[in-house]
């Protein structure tokens, strides 16, 4: 039985009105599609996939056990986006269950790639000559394939660079593509898709000519919700040539057939993260004077690596804040590469000016962390993913940086922290004025969601205590935790309403002291 296919699952930075499974070409990888991403991210969730037979990597499969194998990775309705060889895959699986592809986009892709009378492609001869160079010398066979994709364009080592950097895995996999390639007749098919159906071509495509879309249009003539654009300019390469063109085509077609809508389990946007940013960035130089609970919480993870077996090369401090915990963490690993990330610049700035701020600091959301994937080891982050408002996205992109083997390590806030304060201000008004942090349950139900990772949460409960409400007040203000949820009151809060909470919240006091209780999770994720 033959392993999974190879996945990346990228969630949308801004509201997911849609699920796209992205499937490249012959010889390449799904690195083709990284242009694209930054156009296609702000409203749609991305499936990635590697295709072996096509230059992917994974254990090779027949066309119909690859097929199934796509479906299994893929989301339970998503348009598919196939770049040449991938194309006619994707028209395959839309043919076969249209139940599951909700709509057709091809890139630069042939429904019939050798030329039969009248039906302009690849000579069969030529194919055939190309298998055979294949078995001899494969990375010549690539490069000469690449080079092939650049002629009639104008000049660039760029481009000629990204599509070696795209470039599929040499090898014996390679040689399914091609007689897939040089079998496989989607002609009928389209012409009897149901669903919408974009077909996008180069007008300099040394690979599929230009002269496919008046044949391909013809062909769809009958077929109302079917397009054919030819792009200016463009080769081959669609998706690193002209990524902007490309999504912004894909957008209107979707918009226009009624495919742009809310994807299910969307986020809302609880949690309002330009004020995050800014918040802790204005309380970055005082941070560290009234962060009691932080100091005693992220010790306590500290403790908790003593119990992991990974030795890390780079291990990433995600929400690292001042960097308190670097010095700790090189300490206990001196010869890894450290990596601090944070959302707030002001928190940077403040950690790369002290003394011990030895590492690479970078600005970033957890949510879309700016690392290569498969590039750490080891995630430490201490009471900082509790300002996450998609857990899936988050624990998709652990999975995505983590290598095989590697693990995450975290703190976080649970639904109980400050209840006392809650609860008082809930005697008073109906507005929200405590920060809502996600349960247990959410936090496991998104790390199954993700996949490739195994989570476990132990719950611990810490309590702070205070003499009078203002002091809780003024830390939380000080640490740049006050309220950001964006059902938050506008204006200020009445002086009627503030007395009538500091009442209320007396009923909680102890011993002459007011508690201010906090639920920590603690988590171990480890990929799988």
């Amino acid at each position: 039985m033959s392993e999974g296919l190879a996945r990346e699952r990228l969630l949308a930075s801004g509201e997911a009105r849609q699920e796209l499974v992205l499937l490249h070409g012959w010889a390449s990888s799904r690195a083709v599609w990284r242009p694209l991403l930054s156009w296609l991210r702000s409203w749609a969730n991305l499936t990635l996939l590697e295709l072996p037979g096509l230059g992917g990597t994974g254990e090779s499969r027949s066309l119909d056990a690859l097929l199934q194998d796509i479906l299994a990775q893929a989301p339970a309705t998503a348009v598919y986006v196939g770049w040449s060889l991938g194309g006619q895959l994707a028209a395959l699986l839309a043919a076969a269950h249209p139940e599951r592809v909700t709509g057709l986009v091809t890139l630069a892709s042939n429904p019939r790639f050798c030329a039969v009378g009248e039906w302009p492609g690849v000579k069969a001869q030529q194919l055939a000559s190309m298998a055979r160079e294949l078995n001899k010398s494969p990375e010549r066979t690539l490069r000469r394939f690449e080079a092939l994709q650049l002629m009639q364009q104008a000049p660039s080592s760029t481009l000629a660079q990204e599509l070696a950097a795209c470039r599929g895995r040499a090898g014996v996999d390679l040689n399914l593509g091609l007689e897939w390639l040089a079998t496989l007749d989607n002609r009928a098919a389209l012409a009897e898709l149901p669903q919408p159906q974009l077909h996008l071509l180069g007008a300099v495509d040394t690979v599929v000519p230009a002269a496919l879309a008046p044949c391909l249009s013809a062909l769809l003539a009958a077929s109302p919700r079917a397009e054919v654009a030819l792009l200016t300019g463009a080769g081959h390469a669609l998706p690193i040539q002209q990524p902007e063109t490309v999504a912004g085509r894909l957008c209107d077609f979707l918009k226009t057939q009624g495919l742009l809508t809310p994807a299910a389990g969307s986020a809302t946007g609880r949690i309002d993260k330009l004020a995050i940013a800014t918040s802790f960035s204005r309380a970055a130089s005082t941070y560290d004077s009234v962060a009691s609970l932080q100091r005693e919480v992220g010790s306590r993870l500290l403790d908790r690596l003593d119990q992991i077996e990974v030795k890390p090369a780079a291990i990433l401090d995600l929400g690292c804040g001042t960097g308190f915990f670097a010095p700790a963490l090189r300490a206990r690993f001196p010869a890894v590469h450290y990596i601090g990330l944070d959302i707030a610049l002001g928190m940077l700035d403040h950690a790369r000016r002290q003394p011990s701020a030895k590492g690479s600091w970078l600005a970033g959301d957890a949510e879309q962390l700016p690392l290569a994937e498969n590039s750490v080891d080891l995630v430490f982050s201490s009471l900082a993913i509790q300002w996450c408002q998609q857990p899936e996205a988050l624990f998709t992109e652990l999975a995505r940086v983590l290598r095989p083997g590697g693990c995450c390590v975290f703190s976080t806030l649970g639904p109980a922290t400050l209840h006392e304060l809650r609860s008082a201000w809930a005697a008073v008004d109906r507005h929200q004025h405590v920060n809502e942090f996600l349960p247990a349950s959410d936090l496991l139900s998104a790390s199954e969601c993700a996949g490739g990772v195994d989570l476990r949460l132990e719950p611990e409960a810490f309590c702070m205590y205070y003499r009078r409400v203002r002091e809780l007040f003024d830390e939380l203000k000080t640490l740049g935790a006050h309220n950001m949820n964006r059902g938050r009151a506008a204006g200020l809060t009445g002086r009627q309403l503030l007395g009538g909470m500091m009442q209320a919240y007396e009923s909680f006091r102890q011993q002459g002291q007011l508690p201010a209780s906090y639920e920590v999770y603690f988590g171990v994720l480890e990929k799988t």
